[in-house]
């Protein structure tokens, strides 16, 4: 089986700003917990124990959280100093690995149950060099996403990068779950800004070099915009995936998971909302499907609904449908 693994940590997660002023995109909270947390314990879960990662936007908290872990996983990094591409980042890594061998590379912002297993014994059994997961979406969504064309084996065809609903000739789409052989490397040059989607499939492809795809059937999330992080957190209310995480409590208007934070008796929690650690919700708040990370104060009286509020912040001021970044204090109705 697969030994080692690759996360690609670089992004600097522009579309999840202003959550990402603070923290880089692999350190974004889900359920109280970093997303790459979550992806390095299903990695333990299936005995790789060796990963890699590129980082590069506040590379050094990533560093500083890993090199020394508990999760038991022996943590290797490149910093890099310029972006250079989802493959270009891979190929930085090679180092890591050995001829021959076969792992996997996963997309920090990935959020999924895929059963990692099975898709490396499909990949093992097509012969290909490279494996791709796929996963099939309503044709609506299609527009944001990498479309794969397959033919009746499972092998790709086609690339279509972000088509229109009418365009599209498949529902299936590319989630950034790889595994390669170590001959991938043999297609990705070096110190050049390089893409798997545009530029190593492709060349594959036109070399008649298969590209085997397998089929996520379990839940998988991109976590890369503020709509998309806001769903796939309260799917976890919705028992949609299992991760780790603190018990969910059932209160009288809904469901709260929290952390070591203080919530007033007095206060209401509508719906499915998360709470960080040591926060304070103040008397008489109202929550309603809200995502507050460690260290906010809500004062007394105030009603957020639909709000996202990083850390070292403090509300003062009820809200609707609002994201606030890290260290600010809200006290004025700027907000409509």
């Amino acid at each position: 089986m697969v030994k080692k693994a690759m996360i690609m940590a670089a992004g600097v997660g522009s579309r999840l700003d202003p959550l990402t002023q603070d923290v880089p995109k692999p350190l974004v909270p889900i359920a109280n917990r970093p997303m790459m947390d979550i992806l390095l314990e299903r990695l333990k879960n299936i005995g790789v124990c060796d990963v890699v990662a590129n980082t590069y936007y506040k590379a050094e908290q990533i560093i500083e959280r890993y090199k020394n872990n508990s999760i038991g996983i022996n943590f290797n990094y490149i910093q890099e100093e310029t972006l250079s591409g989802t493959a270009g980042g891979v190929k930085k890594c090679q180092f890591f690995f050995e001829e021959g061998e076969t792992f996997l590379v996963l997309s920090a912002d990935g959020l999924s149950n895929v059963d990692f297993k099975a898709a490396i014994k499909a990949h093992e059994d097509s012969g290909a060099i490279a494996s791709m997961g796929v996963k099939q979406i309503s044709k609506d969504e299609l527009s944001n996403f990498g479309v794969v064309v397959r033919d009746e084996n499972g092998f790709v065809v086609e690339f279509q990068e972000k088509p229109s609903i009418e365009e599209a000739k498949s529902n299936c789409i590319n989630t950034g779950i790889y595994i390669f052989n170590y001959e991938i490397f043999n297609y990705i040059p070096e110190n050049q800004f390089y893409d798997f989607a545009k530029n190593v499939f492709p060349c594959l492809l036109e070399n008649g070099i298969k590209i085997n795809t397998f089929e996520v059937k379990e839940y998988w999330s991109d976590i890369g915009t503020i709509d998309q992080y806001a769903q796939s957190t309260f799917d976890l209310f919705g028992g949609k995936y299992n991760i780790a995480h603190t018990e969910i409590e059932k209160v009288a208007d809904g469901l709260l998971l929290k952390g070591k934070s203080y919530v007033a008796p007095s206060s209401k929690i509508i719906g499915c909302n998360v709470i960080g650690d040591n926060s304070i919700i103040g008397k008489n708040v109202v929550l309603e499907n809200c995502i507050i990370w460690d260290d906010v104060e809500v004062f007394d009286n105030v009603t957020l609904k639909n709000c996202i509020i990083a850390s070292h912040s403090e509300i003062k001021i009820d809200m609707v449908n609002q994201i606030i970044g890290p260290n600010q204090v809200i006290s004025k109705r700027k907000f409509s």
